[in-house]
């Protein structure tokens, strides 16, 4: 679990982010790749990875919700 307030300032949990975002889009390619056609799949590792991009978007969401000021005073 990510404590936000041990982060630091902004900068860090926007470099944070940015890393965790594209940890997520690595993974979404690498899905895609296992699902082409004709090709053997490896279900651990595919539960695995699944598993691994929805810790991520969660976890992205949580870095955007912290990012963003409290609007309602």
């Amino acid at each position: 679990m990510i404590s936000f307030t041990t982060l630091g300032d902004t900068d860090d949990l926007r470099a944070q982010l940015g890393a965790y975002e594209a940890e997520h889009r690595a993974l979404d390619a690498a899905l895609a790749e296992m699902h082409a056609p004709g090709r053997p799949v490896d279900l651990m590792a595919l539960q695995h990875m699944k598993k691994k991009k929805l810790w991520l978007r969660d976890t992205i969401q949580r870095l955007r919700s912290a990012l963003i000021d409290d609007i309602i005073a």
